[in-house]
């Protein structure tokens, strides 16, 4: 790990105010993956920006139609709010399968949205509730965030503040986890919402995506029966020593059928 200058800062402004000025910082999170990476030696920036100490960060407030849940709460408190579990019980399902308790207890909804790990949970999320990501700039929607592998429509210096979902009809996540990192090799998160039924994909390709086809069949009968005999393509899944594209894509399926049979 190379040298770097670590700063405590104690609201929005200066955060950003010191990544503008220092062009190679990075936002210090939950710091489950920027640890890693920097142990590594895959990054090496000069200087590392704490956002733990900022209170308007954290925090989970339920406003009627919306839940809003700030960039720093962490996987454990969304997992176990029961603000999260009435308002949309998939989200802390969801939460509640991240890594293991120590990740879940240090990792935050802002940093795995922000890195955009191709196999991350909360992308699915987010993509399937068509939630909006505030940031200090700007609101950002789902569709528009998430680009390709680790890479975010964030701009340099650009901080999540929280992230907006409407409350949906049903929601469930399903994911068939690596037995060592807990990652999703394949994860499907479903949502009915008002007007349509959303579902997004994580692990199986670069970056999350959705699935239209599914989309299609759902909305019109939300049933398993509407989609176990509709095949996903392989075509540009990931393929690895664990689980080739043939077999993510029988895993999409599976997936999907579990988390509409367990929507609520």
């Amino acid at each position: 790990m190379h040298p770097f200058s670590f700063h405590h800062t104690s609201n929005i402004n200066e955060s950003v105010s010191l990544k503008k000025e220092n062009t190679d910082a990075k936002y210090l999170a939950g710091g489950q993956s920027l640890v890693g990476v920097l142990k590594l030696r895959l990054d090496q920036p000069t200087h590392l920006i704490n956002l733990g100490l900022i209170p308007e960060l954290s925090g989970i407030s339920d406003e009627g139609n919306t839940l809003t849940i700030g960039a720093m709460t962490r996987h454990a408190e969304v997992a176990a709010s029961s603000v999260v579990k009435n308002a949309i019980p998939g989200l802390a399902q969801l939460a509640g399968l991240i890594a293991d308790r120590m990740v879940r207890n240090m990792g935050t909804i802002g940093g795995s949205v922000a890195n955009n790990d191709p196999s991350a949970d909360y992308p699915a999320g987010l993509l399937g509730l068509n939630a909006t990501i505030v940031t200090n700039q700007r609101e950002i929607k789902a569709d528009d965030f998430f680009i390709g592998m680790f890479e975010t429509a964030l701009e340099s210096s650009e901080l999540i503040q929280s992230i907006r979902f409407t409350k949906p009809v049903k929601s469930a996540y399903a994911k068939f986890k690596h037995p060592a990192s807990r990652y999703a090799v394949v994860g499907v998160f479903v949502a009915q919402l008002a007007n349509e039924v959303r579902v997004a994909v994580t692990g199986a390709g670069s970056s999350v995506f959705r699935l239209p086809e599914y989309e299609a069949a759902l909305t019109n009968n939300f049933s398993v029966s509407a989609i176990e005999n509709i095949d996903v393509s392989s075509d540009d899944l990931n393929s690895d020593f664990f689980a080739d594209s043939e077999y993510r894509a029988h895993l999409i399926k599976l997936m999907a059928m579990q988390a509409v049979t367990q929507a609520k």
